[in-house]
């Protein structure tokens, strides 16, 4: 007698089949869908194999608008800042740099240190030839927080703080360091960026394929983020090349916006053959001049202050970022 086999399909299956169900078949996920099956690989509901197909197929896709949001709002709903501190601007920094330094980071201290309150966040190493925020901020002397708590009193004390993904989501840290096993980035590494975690009301987004700034985008509109801005950033990170005309998307109170920022000099500038961070923070100090990186951190200051509404046009927050690096110089 013919006996029919039944058996029980795990929970997390009908997101990697809504995925991967043939060129006719598949279709993205909608952000409800999307949401679900983050908070369960949040909740290490999800087994191995099918966290490698799940973030696999969704890198050959690649991840909609609405499935972004949904990603970020579970990770967002798995963990609970403390709400003892307010942050004016989230700046995430996850690509690393291997052409030039990252003069960004001198753009956040520069911000803090005229009172705006950043949280920096990101990781490192998961790109052989790259150097990180992490490993950098050591030669400015600036301690990477370790927890949530730690975080918040770093903003208190000196309006900067930068906690690695690790200890930030452990979770998503773990995934993020499967590349060199899988060969791919996946969804992780947009998403991370858009955390967000201390909702702060102004974010700086950075990205180096340019498709994704829109995405970037319209899934601030999604999650109701108020000021968002996102650029093609040297290397990826959230820096101005100075060298080159940068396109900033932005979004503000629902509002989609698109501005060109011209270039800060008329010719290129040679890549440095060495990336030496002791010349960070001899620029920093007023030690060395170093024409390249002063204008990637005053143009990168300068989208942040129009960003925050401290500047009416791209020519006034350009003349506001200066003088901030000229009266910082002043009190090295």
């Amino acid at each position: 007698m013919l006996t029919t086999t039944f058996y029980e399909e795990h929970p997390f299956a009908q997101y990697v089949r809504i995925l991967g169900k043939g060129k006719n078949g598949s279709r993205p996920l909608t952000q409800e869908e999307a949401y679900s099956a983050m908070r369960m690989i949040m909740a290490d509901e999800v087994e191995p194999v099918q966290l490698g197909a799940f973030m696999m197929l969704m890198r050959v896709k690649e991840e909609t608008r609405e499935e972004l949001a949904g990603f970020i709002q579970a990770v967002r709903d798995s963990f609970k800042p403390p709400t003892t501190v307010e942050v004016d601007l989230d700046w995430s920094s996850y690509a690393g740099k291997r052409r030039h330094l990252p003069w960004f980071i001198l753009s956040s201290l520069l911000l803090a240190e005229n009172g705006i309150r950043v949280f920096m966040h990101g990781t490192r190493g998961h790109t052989n030839g790259r150097i990180y925020t992490q490993d950098v901020l050591s030669y400015l002397c600036i301690k990477s927080a370790k927890s949530f708590e730690e975080a918040a009193e770093q903003i208190k004390e000196n309006n900067f703080s930068y906690l690695p993904l690790q200890y930030l989501c452990p979770k998503l840290h773990e995934i993020i360091e499967l590349r060199p096993l899988m060969g791919l980035r996946s969804p992780v590494h947009t998403l991370a960026r858009m955390l967000n975690p201390f909702d702060a009301p102004y974010v700086l987004q950075g990205i180096f394929h340019p498709g994704y700034r829109p995405v970037h985008q319209e899934a601030a509109l999604l999650l109701n983020q108020p000021h968002l801005a996102v650029i093609k950033g040297e290397g990826g990170e959230i820096e101005r090349n100075p060298d080159m005309d940068c396109l900033v998307q932005s979004v503000h109170n629902g509002e989609l916006f698109d501005e060109i920022w011209p270039p800060l000099f008329n010719k290129r500038h040679v890549k440095e053959e060495k990336l030496d961070p002791q010349r960070l923070s001899a620029l920093w100090r007023g030690e060395i001049e170093d024409e390249f990186g002063e204008g990637a951190v005053v143009g990168t200051t300068a989208i942040a202050l129009k960003l925050m509404g401290k500047a009416a046009s791209i020519d006034e927050a350009q003349g506001m970022a200066r003088q901030m690096w000229l009266h910082s110089r002043c009190d090295t």
